[in-house]
């Protein structure tokens, strides 16, 4: 029977861990486990490993971390937190759920189990979306629906990887928000997301200030090309719009503006990012009749 402390959405994936096919629980050598390369988090506080190891030592591993047999020895599937406790802590051996799984499999796993926990930041599981997209051929429809968020949710996570790699430190290392970065990526350049993100951090600017901030940025720049405003130019009302374009969309979305019509710009990479945006909204359109 699968233990109690197998976490919601996690267990819901593995099911039973003694009925299920293909799985063995046992008690592995930590010697024979290594991590997961696929591992989306990638910094484990020191502090939490160290308590963990404690509860360790006076509780034993209540928790089975989940492995699949690579040649003689094991990769870490999930539970990299307990295996690296669980050698802070001195033991030999750990419990273990041993399953066949494939490197697409072994990584969803793993992803799926920390975003449950709450365990990686933006920027960690941005590349974690990114991977699975990039390299295991899932679609954005697929790792929405095997992940229950949105589509939009998953698209904006991924935009904090458009932040210059200094404010993504930020994240990662916890000094400024996911709230904050969005707010960020109002401020068109990297310089200018730098330097907002640098006030942030010095001055510990709240969410809500930070997006002032970024405004004001945004009209500044809006104001200083007025003199400079031809035929074809996006009115300054028509910015906000844009934005929610390309949150939806997942890329720059352009816009100008005539006398008598205007003209709208969707960037795209290649056929299959002007498919996957085709998709988005034949979906909305979708949605939309359902409503009628």
């Amino acid at each position: 029977m699968a233990r109690k402390g197998l976490g919601k959405g996690l267990d819901a994936i593995i099911g039973s861990a003694a009925n299920t096919e293909g799985q063995r629980l046992l008690e592995v050598p930590v010697a024979d486990i290594k991590p997961n390369p696929g591992q989306p988090r990638t910094r484990f506080d020191r502090e939490s490993i160290e308590g963990m190891a404690r509860s360790i030592k006076a509780f034993g591993v209540l928790q089975p971390v989940i492995l699949r047999p690579v040649g003689t020895e094991y990769e870490l599937i999930a539970g990299e937190r307990r295996w690296l406790a669980a050698k802070e802590a001195g033991l030999e051996r750990i419990p273990a759920i041993v399953r066949e799984s494939s490197e697409t499999g072994s990584l969803e796993i793993a992803l799926i189990e920390n975003i449950h926990r709450d365990g990686l930041n933006g920027i960690e599981q941005a590349h974690a979306y990114q991977r699975l997209l990039d390299d295991f051929g899932i679609t954005h429809e697929e790792l929405s629906g095997r992940l229950g968020k949105s589509r939009v949710s998953i698209s904006n996570t991924m935009r904090l990887l458009k932040l210059p790699l200094e404010v993504q430190d930020y994240i990662m290392n916890g000094e400024i928000t996911e709230g904050h970065a969005r707010a960020i990526l109002q401020v068109e350049g990297d310089e200018a997301r730098k330097n907002l993100a640098r006030r942030v951090v010095k001055e510990g600017l709240s969410v809500r200030e930070t997006e002032i901030y970024a405004g004001k940025l945004e009209n500044a720049a809006l104001d200083a090309g007025a003199e400079k405003r031809k035929k074809g130019t996006v009115p300054v009302e028509v910015s906000s719009i844009l934005r929610r374009l390309e949150e939806i969309l997942d890329t720059r979305v352009r816009a100008s503006f005539g006398k008598k019509k205007g003209r709208v710009i969707v960037e795209v990479k290649d056929i299959g990012d002007l498919k996957r945006i085709a998709d988005i909204v034949e979906s909305g359109v979708a949605d939309t009749e359902r409503f009628r």
